[in-house]
């Protein structure tokens, strides 16, 4: 580049150097008194004459920064006089940050080289402003002097501008008081910033637009916060879109209209109500003076819905809408925009068991339901889907008279008894003790699982309280009617010991009817108590139908033969006692007889 600009000043030379040619004849040139060095100076006085020259000359080091004045431009090189005996070149790149300069400029370079390969001097105008911008930037810092920057590119989350020669950070949202979408429209250009943060450590420089004219946009708010009045009607523009509302620029203050104050219908998102920088009307809904905010609504410019609704409309008419919100416990049903009817779970069939909206409808349905209650004051309305179908209760006499038999299906537990359902609306309940004749159920869900399909039949029927109590036991005869003309009291049977629980015993006798063994009872002839698995004969002891109640005893068994022996023994031993007595007694009568004969004998012979 030095050497480009060297020829352009050589050709210039030349070509004014011809025009003299031009104008006056050229003198004979004395070449031996050049070969002589016989110029007309003596050697003192060439001496004098160079160092008179060295003196014009500025004493310049390697390595420090010099101050010069811009001599010549070109579109690739500008050429700046620092009093040295060459100029210093510097690359116009260099001076990007100023698209003013021009001759005559005071610029600073940093002293790279005295002399290069080629004998030029090499400068650095970035160098040297590099060198001092550091102290520059803390001092503006401390001023808060408004500074100049050249921005240069985009960076992740904002800009970076030439500040000083050291690049400087311009955060997004410091570029202006409102959003900016398009950061590339700022790039090439120059902007004025003041420094907002340093950071010595990282050489790190934050700078900030935005703060130039908060002050003036502060003024400005003060001045529109005073007029502000509740019920004031402003233009505004669409400034930022969020899930929860809208932000609206009223000309240097800002807004919010929340999502609810948008439409008198529903809305998912603001999006679909205004789009960024639309101009709308809004209205001042509150504002708080300290704070600055600025509560707005958008709906309120409206009618409400309600108050045009058609004076028609009274309770039992059917209307037609569209769900708009589901909850577990009903939906919301749009039939007009802004206005809506909520339809309760326990309204969408007649089926009486637990369930969600959800099992029902669907978001965006089209549903056509009757008004149930409608209440214009409280702007509020009920609706029903289930009374626009038959009501299955109606004629149940006819469909279920009692003691007819019918299928179910299993639907829920309750610790009480199973509910069932003989069809959609239809539900009957069946208790516990319905359940089974044999079988003592602690629990439902030992009997029968959620689902199955279950016969039942009607024991009672409750049409004003939409009741059905339903058995499903009672669809086979009592076996506890036989039983008791088997198990009577005092009768035996074989059983089998199947388990022992605190050394009583539940025995397995026939019919599969099982009995319960008290731990005395369960004692063996030998002393021992029967075991699991054991078979033995048992005596029922006590027989109770209606707590289906089998009370046995094995020890009774060998008792009642042990009782029988004794009984028995003792008869025998009696009756031999009688007969060795009335032996007795025959005796000795006898032998008094005897003896009276032979003593009166004996007396006559004396």
């Amino acid at each position: 580049m030095a050497e480009e600009t060297k020829k352009e000043v050589a050709e210039e030379t030349k070509t004014a150097a011809a025009e003299a040619a031009q104008a006056a004849p050229v003198e004979e040139f004395d070449w031996d008194a050049l070969e002589t060095e016989t110029d007309g100076y003596s050697a003192s006085e060439k001496t004098e004459l160079f160092d008179r020259y060295d003196e014009t000359l500025n004493a310049i080091n390697q390595g420090e920064v010099v101050n010069g004045t811009v001599i010549a431009m070109s579109k690739k090189e500008v050429v700046v006089n620092i009093g040295y005996k060459s100029e210093g070149v510097v690359s116009r790149n260099e001076f990007r940050y100023n698209e003013d300069l021009k001759i005559g400029d005071p610029v600073e370079l940093f002293i790279e080289t005295l002399e290069d390969k080629s004998g030029q001097l090499v400068v650095s105008h970035k160098k040297a402003r590099m060198h001092s911008a550091w102290d520059k930037v803390n001092e503006v810092l401390e001023t808060g002097e408004i500074i100049t920057g050249h921005v240069k590119c985009r960076t992740k989350g904002g800009l970076i501008a030439d500040v000083f020669g050291i690049e400087a950070f311009l955060p997004g949202s410091q570029i202006d008081v409102k959003p900016i979408r398009d950061y590339d429209q700022y790039v090439g250009k120059n902007m004025e910033f003041k420094v907002v943060k340093i950071n010595p450590e990282f050489k790190n420089v934050v700078v900030s637009h935005k703060a130039l004219i908060e002050a003036e946009l502060e003024e400005q708010k003060k001045q529109i916060m005073s007029g502000l009045e509740k019920g004031q009607v402003l233009e505004g523009i669409v400034k930022n879109i969020t899930s929860y509302g809208v932000f609206i620029d009223l000309g240097g203050v800002d807004g919010l209209i929340h999502i609810t104050d948008l439409s008198w219908g529903r809305v998912n998102h603001p999006e679909e109500i205004v789009s960024l920088d639309e101009k709308i009307n809004v209205v001042i809904l509150d504002f708080d003076d300290d704070k600055k905010r600025i509560a707005l609504g958008l709906k309120q410019l409206q009618a409400h819905p309600w108050d045009s609704l058609d004076a028609e409309l009274n309770v039992g008419d059917k209307v037609k809408g569209k769900v708009v919100v589901l909850a577990d416990y009903g939906a919301f049903i749009e039939i007009a925009p802004g206005v809506e009817g909520l339809i309760h779970v326990s309204e969408m069939s007649w089926s009486q068991h637990l369930r969600t909206a959800n099992d029902f409808l669907n978001i965006g349905d089209e549903v056509e339901a009757q008004i149930l209650t409608l209440d214009r004051e409280e702007r509020k309305m009920s609706l029903g889907i289930k009374q626009l179908m038959p009501d299955p209760w109606e004629g149940i006499e006819d469909k279920y008279p009692v003691d007819s038999k019918h299928k179910s299906t299993v639907k829920n537990f309750t610790n009480f008894g199973v509910f069932v359902e003989l069809e959609e609306g239809i539900d009957g309940l069946i208790h516990i003790s319905d359940l089974s004749w044999e079988k003592k159920i602690k629990h439902p869900s030992e009997f029968c699982n959620v689902g199955d399909t279950m016969e039942v039949v009607v024991l009672e029927l409750d049409k004003e309280n939409r009741r059905l109590s339903l058995g499903h036991k009672q669809l086979e005869d009592n076996p506890w009617d036989t039983y008791a003309t088997i198990f009577t009291e005092g009768s035996e049977h074989e059983g089998t010991v199947v388990k022992v629980k605190d050394k009583s015993g539940i025995v397995s006798l026939t019919h599969g009817v099982e009995g319960f063994c008290p731990v005395k009872h369960m004692a063996k002839e030998d002393g021992s108590s029967l075991n699991v698995d054991e078979k033995a004969t048992f005596k029922v002891i006590e027989f109770n139908k209606d707590s289906k109640k089998i009370i046995v005893s094995h020890a009774a068994v060998w008792g009642e033969i042990e009782e029988t022996k004794k009984r028995t023994s003792a008869a025998r031993t009696s009756k031999a006692m009688k007969n060795l007595n009335d032996s007795s007694e025959k005796t000795t009568l006898g032998d008094l007889d005897a003896l009276a004969e032979l003593k009166e004998k004996m007396d006559k012979g004396k």
